[in-house]
């Protein structure tokens, strides 16, 4: 049993709840970034296998998308305009780097990619990005460089690996983007998404000014600080003392739908309370109340109807109503029932 109250204890530790939501936040970005790339290094190697080459030539154009936000770069597809033509894939001109995109990573394959017609480039710098887990043991070895392009194979050599931690040190902004780059690029189903009443509720929320007080908050039939206890949330109390007063406004937004036949609300509690079931077996407390939330900002994410913003905001948006479900019992256990399913 707790000494002091939830919300006491919440507001000594209002910081380690925003350092906790950035935790998962990145956590879970760095996740759905890491198993894209590493399920297309297993494509490429099954494929290359079977003589399946046609994802070869669609990873030139897509590491010309990835590498221009992740490292800033003006790369083109050469192979766009002439095969081959170059004896590289992808080229720089204004910062002078020219690219070899290769399936797999070896000694022969970086030399023979150095030794083709290079002369044009000359004093340009030379990366091989090969599309391979780890190439660490072919960067520690030394090749031949006949037009003497700047190639340092320590740097030079862009593995997955050496991509991904890249990207594990980006801002969640940042990883936010390139998370949208590697869905556009690599899930076959993006195109068959379908819209959410979820993505159009969240529109709603982010277009309010949740600076100004909020309406009246909704009444609940328990107490808030008791229902924190029963379900063990102490760093998750932070957030539902910080949202609890935009409720009056979720009702609001949802009164509105459901007088028009409109059932969003029902469907949007459901979805939420469907994932606190489902997560309730794995999860609990704190944990369980900050999974829920990753769970639904997935989902809008995966919308196609979801409208982008920054993901602070879109945070934002989904707190609001994760304890706008709290509030009205459709995750978590009220007081009253503690030996059983939220009701």
């Amino acid at each position: 049993m707790l000494q002091c109250g939830p919300l006491l204890r919440a507001a000594i530790l209002a910081v380690g709840a925003t350092q906790e939501l950035g935790i998962m936040s990145r956590s879970r970005l760095f996740d759905l970034c890491e198993l894209r790339l590493s399920t297309l290094c297993a494509q490429v190697q099954l494929r290359g296998r079977l003589n399946v080459l046609n994802l070869h030539t669609h990873c030139e154009d897509f590491f010309v998308h990835l590498l221009n936000r992740l490292l800033g770069y003006q790369l083109s597809n050469l192979n766009a305009a002439s095969q081959n033509a170059q004896g590289v894939d992808l080229v720089d001109d204004a910062n002078k780097i020219v690219i070899q995109v290769s399936a797999t990573a070896s000694k022969q394959k970086v030399n023979a990619a150095l030794g083709k017609n290079l002369k044009p480039y000359q004093g340009y710098t030379f990366k091989f990005v090969p599309i391979v887990v780890n190439a660490s043991i072919v960067a520690k070895q030394s090749f031949d460089n006949p037009h003497g392009l700047v190639f340092d194979p320590q740097t030079d050599i862009l593995d997955i690996t050496a991509l991904l931690r890249l990207i594990k040190s980006m801002s969640l902004t940042d990883q936010q983007e390139i998370l949208e780059i590697l869905k556009a690029e690599l899930d076959e189903e993006s195109s068959r998404s379908s819209p959410t009443h979820l993505a159009d509720v969240i529109r709603i929320i982010a277009a309010e000014n949740l600076v100004e007080a909020g309406r009246k908050p909704v009444a609940t039939v328990f107490n808030i600080d008791d229902k924190l206890i029963v379900n063990q949330l102490e760093i998750a109390a932070a957030v539902i003392e910080d949202y609890k007063i935009h409720c009056g406004r979720v009702d609001g937004i949802y009164a509105e739908f459901d007088s028009s036949g409109r059932n969003k609300s029902k469907s949007i509690l459901d979805s939420f309370r469907n994932v606190y079931l489902k997560r309730s077996l794995q999860f609990s407390g704190d944990e369980l109340f900050f999974q829920i939330v990753d769970d639904m900002v997935e989902n809008v994410l995966a919308s196609s109807n979801y409208v982008q913003m920054a993901l602070e905001e879109l945070h934002l948006c989904v707190n609001v109503l994760a304890v706008d479900a709290f509030i009205r019992c459709k995750i978590f256990k009220a007081p009253a029932v503690a030996g059983h399913a939220a009701t």
